[in-house]
């Protein structure tokens, strides 16, 4: 792994002050890790090295590991394969609205997955990898910190004991109900799938530089991770038309996350991390959305530099 250079400690410190007052104003807590793309990155580091709850975070993972698969020649992303929505995870988009068998195939269920967060999709390629596909890969990418532990079906089934509940809409409803003082497991990073910000940053530069799997498939994941809809975090910073933000974003009630590489014509890409968690549960919290993005900003502004 190539050395870091340090920031100016007059920089580092007035960045400092601005991710304090930004997660303080927004009533969140926060985890940051922003580089540079290859070698020795400049970087910037707010409990950089903790443990966070991933998330939807986790579906980049999923998809490196089935572009590695056909790399190898392990399935075809073009084939099809059909899927009964009503027998897997909910969620509010893609195939869980669908009550109908879907035919798609490998290469549109990912895009599906990682474009909208679509959680049908995301257990059925994870339920064709296997977990200890995903984790020897984890593995051979040097990302020693980051764990998946399963799909999004298991977490709602988890919830649901948790809380007491008998369906997946309760348990939200639960999680956002400011006197539900129960502990849940999903915000523990010890028992969900987790990962560090920095090894989320060394992920996405494994990616941009053609490392994460073939050329072909880190092209595919990195214009997969450009479509994705939503904008009210990452993107909210930078608000630009030349300037490109492919991310995947991670939530559950009060957990606000989105990683991602912000890409200014002629400069060095430049990976983000940002984690949240917020002091209220409630379902919608765009102060901290915008604020995940006002973070990303100040410290990309600092960070930016010529593609020479």
């Amino acid at each position: 792994m190539s050395s870091s250079a340090p920031l100016p400690e007059s920089v580092r410190t007035e960045l400092d002050r601005a991710v304090h007052e930004t997660f303080a104003d927004a009533g969140c807590s926060g985890c940051v890790h922003v580089r540079t793309i290859g070698p020795a990155p400049v970087e910037y580091c707010h409990d950089a090295d903790t443990p966070v709850v991933l998330a939807s975070v986790y579906k980049l993972a999923v998809l490196v590991s089935l572009c590695r698969m056909a790399d190898r020649g392990d399935i075809d992303l073009t084939a099809s394969i059909t899927i009964d929505p009503t027998r897997w995870a909910q969620g509010p988009t893609g195939l869980a609205l669908f009550s109908d068998p879907v035919a798609v195939s490998w290469r549109d269920l990912a895009t599906s997955m990682m474009t909208v967060s679509d959680n049908v999709a995301a257990d059925v390629i994870l339920a064709h990898i296997g977990l200890p596909q995903i984790h020897d890969d984890l593995v051979d990418l040097g990302l020693t910190h980051t764990r998946i532990v399963g799909g999004v079906a298991e977490s709602h089934a988890r919830l649901q004991r948790e809380t007491g509940t008998s369906t997946v809409a309760e348990a939200f409803a639960a999680l956002a109900d400011p006197d539900f003082d129960a502990s849940v497991s999903a915000y523990d990073a010890a028992y969900s799938s987790a990962a560090t910000p920095r090894d989320c940053t060394t992920l996405l530069d494994a990616i941009w530089t053609d490392r994460a799997a073939s050329a072909a498939s880190c092209e595919f994941i990195r214009q997969t991770m450009r479509k994705q809809v939503f904008t009210s975090r990452l993107a909210s910073g930078f608000p630009f038309r030349r300037v490109s933000v492919a991310g995947k974003t991670g939530t559950l009630v009060a957990v606000r996350n989105e990683i991602g590489v912000i890409e200014f014509p002629g400069e060095v890409p430049i990976a983000v991390a940002v984690f949240t968690m917020s002091a209220r549960s409630e379902m919608a919290l765009p102060e901290v959305d915008r604020a995940i993005g006002e973070v990303a900003r100040v410290i990309v502004t600092e960070l930016r530099r010529p593609d020479d």
